[in-house]
């Protein structure tokens, strides 16, 4: 299903019945990488998937789609369901997204998880590798795309799941150009929110993998010291949903339940 968001089209998927949960995915990727868990939340829950701008079937606002933009569009896919309240889950990307819609929708929250996600904003240096990403981009895009899916993974792991790395690699070729570089420049001018990790009304959740390649597992376990926040610590790289997929499934699904 797509609706309307500023002429452009947002793609969503909304199945089954009972307390709405909204799941949000990463970067090069779209509602297909929700294949799995939807499977088991849909049992007893709503769930709805939603294409961020410029990847999957949605489209492009322009050169920059901040945070803040992709919140926009999520909330206008929740009020075209009329939906009231919801637990969202968002992947990376997702979860910055996710941390964005509850700083100007946190009424509308019951629970947020950060899925392999930070509420910090990005380091200087974190800024200029997401400038040289751009550039590789433009050079060489399916290179870029392929290296970029690759370095998710722990590096065992890059072995032992060709084919699932293959299959996130070949959805991921489907992200257009221009939906690469304005996630990039949004993502890099993010507002830090760490402060909601701390003083939100709604739960909260971190899965965190202690061989994640993206993200400093100390930096983000920091994060939720003295904070009133679930953490689900996992052995595995950025890509819980495949590297840990049993464990993250389970523990989704309680912080689900708990909400």
């Amino acid at each position: 299903m797509t609706i309307e968001y500023k002429g452009v089209p947002i793609f969503f998927t909304d199945e089954g019945k009972g307390s709405a949960v909204v799941l949000l995915h990463g970067f090069l990727e779209s509602t297909v990488m929700w294949k799995d868990l939807k499977a088991e939340v849909i049992r007893k829950n709503r769930v709805i998937c939603i294409d961020l701008l410029g990847h999957g079937q949605s489209g492009c606002l322009g050169y920059i789609h901040t945070m803040e933009e992709m919140a926009e569009a999520v909330n206008a896919v929740i009020s075209h369901l009329k939906i009231r309240r919801l637990v969202c889950v968002g992947h990376s990307m997702g979860g910055y997204v996710g941390l964005a819609f509850g700083e100007l929708y946190a009424d509308k929250l019951k629970g947020l998880c950060l899925m392999n996600s930070t509420a910090r904003a990005d380091s200087d240096e974190k800024k200029m590798n997401r400038d040289r990403a751009i550039v590789a981009v433009k050079e060489n895009y399916k290179t870029f795309v392929r290296l970029a899916i690759s370095n998710l993974f722990r590096p065992k792991n890059r072995s032992l799941m060709k084919e699932e790395i293959n299959a996130v690699k070949e959805e991921a070729l489907k992200t257009p150009l221009q939906g690469i570089i304005a996630a990039l420049e949004g993502m890099k001018i993010r507002n830090d929110r760490e402060i909601l990790i701390h003083f939100s009304p709604f739960k909260k959740m971190m899965v965190i993998g202690k061989k994640d390649s993206v993200l400093s597992f100390e930096d983000v376990i920091e994060q939720t010291i003295g904070a009133d926040i679930d953490v689900l610590k996992l052995s595995d790289g950025h890509m819980s949903h495949i590297e840990n997929k049993e464990e993250f499934t389970y523990g989704i699904l309680q912080f689900i339940e708990k909400c």
